[in-house]
């Protein structure tokens, strides 16, 4: 080895031994910290014995905010102006409490129409209707719950006798469509919401002049039916071009008390009563898909939407009122969800649910007393005493006069067979001969559509029984 060769040696060897003494430093500071580490460890299990086990889900990382779309939410937002028409001696501590007495009034309107309060910002409030419950009577209700505000802010300046001037004002801005909602809280879940709509109803609201309901047209054609409504004019929106906007005036004169566009009469609740009817409808039929059981091949979801759907047909046929017609169609909805508890007496445990479930949507004690008469004048053999009843019944059996007679029946026979009520094919075809010979219609529009057919139907089944 040559003297450059050693050198070389040399470096290499003291390079490894500061390497070596580095490392060695570092294991040094290592075992430090996991001394540390062990140290506190120790005392962590030590206060974890301390707590009950009952408390440790109290120490769990909060979730992430879960996001909701909905399809068809109406949002409003107002802003109220008070702040800036007051004089600098007036005690703006004491407004502070007035508004948010204000904004208590607005929580109670909300919360009375089943509409969400989103948040206040400031002297601004926002809701939205169809959330969390989605629902497709959100538009008249926002609109409404708008209305009910404005009322209560021009009667809260008109009592306030202190004051030479009104201070408080305010607009609205309102838009029906799509929204992405996030959750947040355990006990009382709260949301949040974002998406065009809300942009869209925030211009509106900017757009809007004081003391005015402005809407969209989205939400216009939704409600324009309850309100007396004017076009405002039309305000750009990004993409869409020009939006065309709509001032609610009011309620028309026939869905309000004393015409006056306030309050609202029977006649709004009703009509309001036939559009809520299909959200009713969703929930109960959805009911039926999921409890009945699976052998009622006839008495099952079709057949609940066969008589609803013939009970309104028959209904307008004969001239009843918009009212009764609401009657009919929940009767209808009703009449047969009782087998979801037991198949005979189903007709009073239809009753039951319809005490049980309608009051959550504003039917009055003694619509729901009319709704539960109409269902139980289902029971077999049929004894109307009105002709609500009348209708119900002959909705009820209209299969025995319908084209698709045939396999209806055969649907009920293999359901009867199930249930043990019926025999041989042969036994049930006479029990229909016999069944449908002693029957008969009651109102002359189920006559005239069903009578013709049911004579055939008789000869049809008639040939089909043989001699024992």
């Amino acid at each position: 080895m040559n003297l450059q060769e050693e050198k070389e040696l040399v470096q290499r060897i003291a390079k490894l031994v500061k390497q070596n003494q580095n490392l060695e430093n570092k294991l040094k500071d290592y075992l430090k910290l996991h001394e540390k580490l062990s140290r506190e460890n120790e005392k962590f299990k030590a206060l974890l014995s301390q707590i009950e086990p009952g408390q440790l889900s109290d120490l769990k990382m909060e979730k992430k905010p879960k996001l909701l779309k909905f399809r068809m939410a109406t949002v409003l937002l107002a802003d109220i102006h008070g702040f800036s028409r007051v004089s600098k001696d007036v005690d703006r501590v004491a407004l502070m409490d007035e508004l948010d007495e204000i904004f208590y009034e607005f929580d109670t309107i909300v919360k009375n129409l089943n509409i969400e309060k989103i948040k206040t910002i400031g002297d601004a409030y926002m809701c939205a209707g169809g959330i969390p419950v989605k629902n497709i009577t959100n538009p008249v209700e926002v609109v409404l719950a708008a209305l009910r505000m404005k009322n209560f802010l021009e009667d809260h300046e008109k009592k306030n006798k202190k004051r030479d001037k009104g201070i408080w004002k305010i607009k609205f801005g309102i838009h029906t469509g799509p929204v992405i909602a996030n959750t947040f809280g355990k006990k009382k879940i709260s949301y949040d919401i974002k998406g065009d709509t809300v942009n869209t109803t925030s211009r509106i609201q900017s757009n809007s002049d004081e003391g005015k309901i402005i809407i969209s047209v989205l939400t216009y054609e939704l409600v324009k039916e309850f309100f007396i409504c004017e076009y405002y004019g039309k305000m750009p929106v990004k993409y869409k071009g020009d939006v065309d906007l709509f001032e609610v005036k009011g309620l028309k004169p026939k869905f309000s008390v004393n015409g006056d566009g306030k309050i609202t009469n029977h006649a709004f609740k009703i009509k309001f009563g036939l559009i809520q009817f299909t959200d009713i409808q969703e929930i109960i039929l959805d009911k039926l898909e999921k409890e009945l059981p699976k052998n009622l091949y006839y008495h099952n979801v079709k057949h609940t939407v066969d008589v609803v759907t013939e009970a309104e047909l028959i209904g307008w046929a004969e001239g009843v009122s918009d009212e009764e017609i609401l009657l009919l169609k929940t009767a209808g909805l009703f009449h047969d969800a009782g087998h979801i508890i037991e198949y005979d007496n189903h007709e009073f445990h239809g009753t039951v649910l319809a005490r049980e479930m309608l009051p959550k949507y504003g039917y009055p004690e003694n619509m729901i007393d009319k709704i539960c008469k109409i269902i139980m004048a289902t029971q077999l053999p049929p004894k109307p005493e009105t002709l609500l009843e009348e209708i119900i019944c002959d909705s009820d059996l209209d299969y025995l006069g319908r084209s698709d007679f045939i396999p209806g029946s055969n649907t009920l026979y293999k359901e009867l067979k199930e249930q043990n009520k019926i025999g041989k094919l042969n036994d049930w075809n006479k029990l229909q001969v016999k069944f449908i010979s002693g029957h008969q219609y009651f109102t002359k529009t189920a006559r005239n559509l069903r009578e013709v057919n049911k004579q055939k139907q008789i000869e049809r089944i008639s040939s089909l029984i043989t001699i024992e």
